[in-house]
């Protein structure tokens, strides 16, 4: 079964595997102790920092293992943030973090302190000009993540980097998915990524802080880990993590070029074979080997679940498939279509042939789930009314979508189609139908029903 999730996790790597089966019969001491169980412990866990710290591009005594990617970034904002805290108690971020930047900057805000977020373009990457207009008085922290884990852009991290040097703002960068294809480049001050997401274990992050920057632990004191990830090391996990990383390293260059041209294959034929696609994140600064679409008149979830039929693993960041009926963060930032948003991350050694299936058996289900749904088969016709209201209260997107659609073509060029909706998704779906389709958005407003009204004028 073609697993196409990798940006998720990534399969267990074969060397992980041999390294983490080897550690657990010779790194099970703990590596505080003097004696030879805890010494041969000591051995394994310093080899494994400087592995790590080779491939992040710092010093050994300046990179830590933390117990997941997430506590990674906790403790480096939580420990910057309170290392600068008189310089300021404000943090900025781009709109399109992982989560779990943007839930330690709502905390910081709880708090009393404030969370700043810098706007992307619809390529989903910064403006480096923006984010250093950003970086105003009382900055204490900066976040851009390297490379965006739900469209693959990357981000110019280098630019971003200087412009903080100039203001005197450390950095976080965090690398998670991209630290697998190599270093992070530019002057950044601290590092943040798991495991898991190049082959690694799952349970290990590692957190870069370099020398000088401004540092505070935060929590109750302990003596391990420079005193920034309490608890005892889960040594086999580390070990098995940097022996992956080193391999994956070793392997990424020629696996890149690989990887993105089945990638350019799928940016590039899923629009010629299914209708009414589009393809987000930028097409050129991008990681080699994710790519996503999204495709409009279709639910989320009932076609990753169409496709898992069919054997295929793949993600979404479609409102359709979040537990709180809300647009992905990141695909609102960009104000691309959420609906039917589909992510394919292929891992190392993905077959050419498993794409090939995956191009084949999507436009049939792609044409499967908008027939359930009753999307609108052609654009043909033309009214003559001036006006019309689609009543789409208490209906989850795609389905306000899908209504107007059915019928903008009976409008008159020049006349507007009204829709009633109560999904917060179609405050991001119904605009970028309307870039997609080039027809006009006028705007929104309360509705006397409830929700909201939408409404669209027909210029095409």
């Amino acid at each position: 079964m073609p697993y196409f999730d990798a940006a998720s996790s990534a399969p267990l790597h074969p060397v992980a595997r041999q390294a983490l089966l080897a550690s657990l019969d010779e790194g099970w001491a703990d590596p505080a102790r003097l004696y030879r169980e805890g010494r041969r412990a000591r051995l394994l866990l310093d080899a494994a920092r400087e592995a790590a710290a080779e491939a992040v591009g710092c010093r050994p005594d300046e990179l830590v293992f933390t117990p997941s990617g997430t506590r990674a970034v906790h403790a480096g904002i939580s420990g910057a943030l309170a290392g600068r805290r008189r310089v300021g108690t404000r943090l900025v971020v781009s709109a399109v973090e992982h989560s779990s930047v943007l839930h330690a900057g709502e905390a910081l805000a709880a708090a009393g302190g404030s969370l700043t977020e810098v706007p992307v373009g619809r390529s989903g990457a910064v403006d480096p000009s923006s984010f250093a207009a950003a970086l105003t008085e009382g900055t204490a922290l900066a976040c851009l993540q390297s490379a965006n884990h739900e469209v693959g852009t990357v981000q110019p991290v280098g630019e971003v980097a200087d412009a903080c040097r100039e203001t005197g703002v450390p950095l976080l960068v965090d690398a998670a998915q991209s630290l697998g294809w190599g270093p992070v480049e530019g002057g950044w001050s601290l590092l943040a990524a798991s495991a898991h997401k190049w082959g690694g274990p799952s349970g290990v992050g590692l957190l870069a802080v370099r020398k000088g920057v401004r540092f505070a632990p935060q929590g109750p004191a302990d003596e391990r880990e420079s005193g920034r990830a309490a608890g005892f090391e889960n040594l086999p996990a580390i070990v098995a993590a940097a022996a992956s990383l080193r391999a994956v390293r070793a392997e990424a260059a020629a696996e890149a070029t690989r990887l993105r041209g089945l990638v350019d294959r799928i940016r590039a034929r899923v629009p010629e074979l299914v209708p009414d696609v589009e393809v987000v994140g930028d097409p050129v600064r991008r990681l080699p080997h994710l790519v996503t679409f999204s495709c409009l008149y279709v639910d989320g979830e009932t076609l990753l679940h169409e496709l898992d039929r069919e054997g295929f693993s793949v993600s979404s960041g479609s409102s359709c498939t979040s537990s709180t009926l809300t647009p992905s963060h990141v695909l609102r930032a960009m104000g691309v279509l959420s609906e039917g948003n589909v992510r394919v991350s292929l891992p190392f050694g993905t077959p050419e042939a498993d794409v090939d299936r995956f191009l084949e058996v999507l436009p049939g289900v792609v044409a499967g789930v908008r027939e359930r749904l009753g999307a609108p088969a052609a654009v043909t016709g033309a009214g003559a009314t001036g006006s019309l209201v689609v009543d789409a209260l208490g209906k989850r997107c795609p389905i306000p979508v899908i209504e107007l659609a059915k019928v903008i073509y009976d409008v008159p060029v020049g006349g507007t189609v009204t829709v009633l909706a109560d999904d917060e998704a179609a405050r991001l779906d119904i605009p970028a139908w309307c870039e997609m389709r080039g027809q006009e958005y006028v705007g929104e407003e309360p509705s006397p029903k409830g929700g909201t009204a939408y409404v669209v004028r027909r210029v095409a």
